[in-house]
């Protein structure tokens, strides 16, 4: 087990052997938590190291496909000194709240010695040694595999990303300190998905468990005086409040915006915790730290300040979110535009009253036979919705034939004197009623042209029926406890039931409602 001591004298806490890592694109991918978004490679990063998010990095190697050896040292502190013979030495932050790491191929390679390894659980550093970092194509049988090692220890400090030996066969890579701003904010107020929800809980992801680990803070350091002013910090619907507490000492707090931009604003606040902000000088320059974070939003709060010490003012997330918010109203408005054409549709014109429009009845046929008439009868007082019942059951069972039946002429003589129908017109849906009705040989037998109502797709149903089923449904409408309801359903269903006729009796309808 060689280069175990290295420049540190004490033992590593834990060390696995060399395994063999199969690499694609010249990439492997460090990470704590299996997943996780973050701002992605080609941000910020050198020659061996990209930042991915909190939770993962990329490494870089010299064969674009094939194999490498990796193996992952474990330290009890940071390393005192600097390990030799390396060519390239980078070092980044990570969040790991299981206390685990892997490191796997670009393209899914993985070693068992490499998969989930105990780490401590929280901060940690990672400075990654790489060398002999050869393209496949000028390699020889005499040159040694390429390795990289990753030394990790626990921190409770956020730092920024470092290149501790830059490789100098390798080339510079543009920083976009903005765009990682930009992404980290939209981190941290993401908006909440717009799919339905899963019906049942998901077992706890043991990667995301950070219970019982203590809040960090996140260091900045800058040569030249920087300035840190109070205020507010937009964050679209949500905002950051910096207060000042003392001339080196501001508290940081989020909020929810005084002028939210989404059409259903974000409420659920990222921390409720107040943080503190603390900028002192010295001799080296100015140092910041954002004391009493969460760990999960180190990595975030580190690039935003990145940014802010460095472009004052400037708020990159402000243009995307107000894009994504104008999008959302957009859609917002197309959806209140398609639900009211798709109402009116549904009910022949403009929508009527939210009861009407809840109500379990016949309510939307009738709408569609006649739109007025509708309303006109949700607008009567319950007393004379309850006589329009009558009256329409009265008529359904007159043109049907049915007004001289015995059984019927006493439900009608009940509804009239305002008492309760029969149980067998009230219990189950008048189910009982409405089999006597078709087994009665008293009963006539008329058949009758149905014009039922519109359909939303614009057609018409036209069909044959037996008339004295198409108007029974109006007597059994005044066993409803509801006077509109009962209303509704008398009027639509005597309607059917008048076949032909049905328009005439519409207008009798109209004139029997002043």
């Amino acid at each position: 087990m060689d280069d175990v001591r290295g420049a540190d004298d004490r033992p590593p806490a834990s060390v696995t052997g060399w395994a063999r890592l199969f690499v694609s694109h010249r990439q492997y991918e460090v990470f704590t938590v299996p997943g996780a978004s973050g701002v992605g490679i080609y941000v910020l990063g050198d020659d061996l190291l990209h930042i991915d998010g909190p939770n993962q990095l990329t490494g870089f190697c010299g064969i674009h496909t094939g194999w490498i050896e990796a193996r992952v040292r474990v330290l009890p502190g940071p390393p005192a000194e600097v390990d030799t013979g390396w060519d390239a030495i980078s070092e980044a932050t990570l969040w790991s709240p299981s206390g685990r790491l892997s490191v796997v191929g670009l393209m899914g390679g993985t070693a068992e010695a490499l998969t989930d390894v105990a780490v401590p659980r929280g901060l940690i550093r990672v400075r990654v040694h790489a060398r002999d970092r050869l393209h496949e194509t000028g390699r020889t049988d005499d040159d040694p595999p390429e390795r990289h090692e990753l030394h990790i220890w626990a921190v409770s400090e956020e730092t920024p990303r470092r290149t501790v030996l830059a490789d100098p066969s390798g080339g510079d890579w543009e920083q976009k300190p903005a765009k990682a701003a930009e992404r980290a904010m939209l981190s941290l107020v993401p908006r909440p998905s717009g799919r339905p929800a899963i019906p049942w809980p998901l077992p706890a992801n043991p990667y995301d468990d950070d219970a019982g680990l203590p809040r960090v803070t996140v260091v900045r350091h800058r040569p030249a005086p920087v300035q840190v002013a109070g205020g507010v910090l937009p964050a679209g619907d949500l905002e950051v409040r910096l207060e000042r507490v003392d001339g080196q000492t501001l508290t940081w707090s989020w909020a929810t915006a005084s002028e939210p931009i989404f059409p259903h604003p974000l409420d659920t606040l990222p921390d409720d915790e107040q943080s503190y902000v603390r900028l002192t000088s010295d001799p080296d320059g100015f140092t910041l730290r954002h004391e009493g974070v969460l760990g999960r939003h180190a990595f975030a709060l580190g690039l935003i300040w990145d940014h802010l010490l460095d472009t004052a003012g400037s708020y990159p997330w402000m243009e995307t979110l107000r894009v994504q918010a104008a999008e959302a109203t957009a859609l917002v408005e197309k959806t209140r535009r398609l639900k009211a054409e798709r109402e009116a549709e549904q009910w022949g014109g403009s929508p009527p009253s939210d009861r009407v429009r809840v109500l379990v009845s016949q309510a939307r046929s009738l709408a569609r036979i006649d739109r007025l008439l509708l309303d006109r009868i949700d607008a009567l007082p319950a007393a004379r919705q309850r006589e329009v019942a009558r009256w329409a059951a009265r008529r359904a069972m007159r043109v049907a034939g049915l007004e001289r039946i015995g059984w019927i002429a006493d439900a009608l003589a009940a509804a009239d004197a305002d008492r309760s129908l029969p149980r067998p017109f009230t219990e189950q849906g008048g189910t009982a009623a409405f089999n006597r009705l078709l087994s009665d040989p008293e009963v006539p037998r008329t058949t009758i042209t149905l014009h039922l109502a519109v359909r939303a797709s614009g057609t018409r149903h036209v069909t044959d029926a037996l008339q004295q089923a198409a108007a029974f449904p109006a007597l059994i409408a005044l066993a409803n406890e509801d006077p509109l309801v009962a209303a509704i359903d008398a009027i639509y269903n005597a309607a059917i039931a008048h076949g032909d006729d049905r328009d005439r009796f519409l207008t009798d309808a109209h004139t029997a409602l002043l």
